[in-house]
């Protein structure tokens, strides 16, 4: 293969590299309070009995959070941290 060709080949495959998109990992996130079943939550909850993930002991426990992508967390019928501090307090 020419240079001239390497160089044409390796620009393609820079740009068709470029166009894939992000990964979803990638996506905008936000906490979704109340819908982690027991030992699937994201990390430690609002009343601060735990500190890591996994450690929920109910489900769907209101100060028990896991992320979502942006702006499903109400379709799943989640809370909002304010929501969810709300719900603790009453």
């Amino acid at each position: 293969m020419n240079q001239r060709a390497m160089i044409a080949a390796t620009a393609a495959a820079v740009m068709s590299l470029s166009m894939v998109s992000a990964p979803a990992a990638a996506q905008e996130k936000e906490k979704c309070f109340g819908i982690a079943k027991a030992g699937q939550n994201d990390c430690a909850n609002l009343s601060g009995t735990h500190s890591c993930a996994g450690q929920a002991k109910v489900d769907m426990g209101a100060d028990e959070w896991k992320f979502t992508p942006k702006g499903t967390c109400k379709q799943m019928g989640g809370l909002s941290a304010d929501e969810a501090r709300a719900k603790a307090k009453g």
